[in-house]
């Protein structure tokens, strides 16, 4: 028997092991060879486990005479995609049901649980006008919290990139913990660009019907980008940022959003304060601010 070869086409790899006959020579730069003799006790244990800041973990199977293996890293990385949408799940698990109610809870907020999702380019004020809610609300003795998403990339989402598989995930985990604030009776305030329906459509539907309170900032781009607070928007025309919301990746605007908060340039109707107000009268109008 020869022995056993790793072969892994993307990416770029080649590896030896001390003390381990084999291949020393490098090959071309799209191939990458791990050779193990054949009385090697990886062959006569056919669970091999390579483990490199290079490699994923890859188990080989039973061989006989030459055997060879691809390891398909965009297969891998398929798998990783599954797990996140949730089509391999955790077996023997069980919910259970608390001896406190939602309604228990609210009753002792003496408010009802919902999401304010605020939406927008960045730029368009979302988290100015969440602090200024929360603010509103907190003086009226209702307990909120704020999500933001700069915020939540700091500790639960700091794994995740600006793709779009990565932003639709990004939004997925803080609906979720989104909900989870809205079943304990807080008033949930989300602020974050959120750019494609589809995935605040997700969101929506894990919540009761009309606990999904979506707000809209109605500012144009241009107005947006003249503040430019972070100088994002500098750095995107500038091509340093790819797949920048507004500049090179789309935003798609609320079809039905509950509550709109459109620009129209008056100082007083456009104010942190008098927007706040605005989604504040829509709560109390649909019984949020009461148990």
């Amino acid at each position: 028997m020869e022995g056993l070869t790793i072969r892994a086409s993307r990416p770029s790899i080649f590896c030896s092991l001390p003390g381990l006959s084999g291949d020393s020579q490098r090959r071309s730069p799209s191939d990458g060879f791990l050779r193990l003799p054949a009385s090697s006790n990886a062959v006569d244990n056919p669970k091999l486990v390579a483990n490199s800041a290079s490699f994923h973990p890859i188990s080989a199977v039973n061989v006989s005479a030459q055997a060879s293996l691809t390891a398909d890293f965009p297969a891998l990385s398929e798998t990783k995609e599954r797990l996140k949408k949730g089509e391999e799940k955790a077996e023997n698990i069980v919910w259970h049901e608390s001896s406190i109610c939602r309604c228990d809870r609210q009753q002792l907020l003496q408010q009802k649980g919902c999401v304010i999702w605020i939406t927008g380019l960045s730029g368009s004020g979302k988290s100015t006008v969440a602090c200024a809610l929360s603010k509103a609300l907190f003086e009226r003795g209702k307990l909120t919290y704020t999500l933001d998403g700069d915020n939540v990339r700091h500790g639960l989402n700091r794994d995740l990139t600006f793709k779009a598989e990565d932003r639709t995930e990004n939004i997925r985990r803080i609906g979720e913990v989104a909900k989870l604030f809205a079943d304990v009776g807080v008033i949930c305030i989300a602020s974050l660009i959120s750019p494609y329906r589809r995935d605040r459509d997700a969101c929506r539907s894990l919540l009761p019907e009309g606990d999904f309170v979506e707000v809209f900032m109605d500012v144009p781009l241009h107005v947006c980008e003249s503040r430019d607070p972070k100088g994002l928007y500098k750095l995107a025309r500038a091509g340093k940022i790819k797949g920048f919301t507004g500049i090179d990746d789309p935003y798609e605007a609320p079809l039905n959003c509950e509550v709109v908060l459109k620009h129209t340039g008056d100082d007083v109707s456009c104010s942190p304060r008098q927007m706040a107000e605005n989604i504040i009268y829509y709560l109390q109008s649909k019984g949020y601010l009461e148990s």
